[in-house]
């Protein structure tokens, strides 16, 4: 006899209680565009602002980093930056993206395959959505502590890292397709 565990159409963070949030992840939506989901993180960060700040944490040995919901389509994260605290190159595997600055500043360098790697800034209230081939770097810059939500879909896909966005390849491999799943 095999028990299978179901988790719940909508994941939210405990802390979230603002009846806004399961209204905004629409649970019904498998896929995600870049567009949606930079207007899911923008709202996040304007309409959520208390709630969110409430739940941020800042450490200084390591970024920290805390999901705040998850349905079959979309997840949705908090993440705080020091400043100098960075990511290593990657890219999302596959999915679509987006981030909002809730405060501070990011750097970022990115990079879609066969394309230059390019340079941009985004301050808080600033927010981008990305297809799936982008690869970039992020960074904590400025002299303040910086927070952003992130949103990728489709969800729970492996990143993949390189040594530099230089390795980024010309062509980045389709996600897998999930048969009888």
């Amino acid at each position: 006899m095999t028990t299978s565990i179901t988790r719940p159409a909508v994941e939210i963070h405990p802390r979230l209680t603002d009846p806004l949030l399961p209204e905004l992840l629409h649970p019904s939506r498998l896929l995600w565009t870049p567009r949606e989901l930079a207007d899911l993180t923008t709202t996040v960060t304007t309409e959520l602002t208390a709630s969110v700040r409430d739940i941020l944490r800042f450490d200084e040995d390591r970024r920290w980093w805390a999901r705040l919901a998850l349905t079959d389509g979309v997840e949705l994260w908090l993440l705080s930056w020091l400043p100098g605290q960075h990511t290593k190159p990657h890219d999302h595997g596959g999915a679509s993206g987006s981030f909002t600055v809730l405060q501070g500043e990011l750097g970022e360098e990115y990079r879609y395959p066969g394309g230059p790697i390019r340079r941009r800034t985004h301050v808080a209230g600033e927010g981008i959505g990305f297809g799936a081939g982008r690869a970039h770097q992020v960074t904590g810059i400025g002299d303040a502590p910086a927070a952003s939500v992130h949103a990728y879909s489709p969800p729970l896909v492996p990143t993949r890292a390189y040594a530099t966005l230089a390795d980024v390849p010309a062509e980045i491999p389709p996600l897998p397709v999930i048969v009888g799943g």
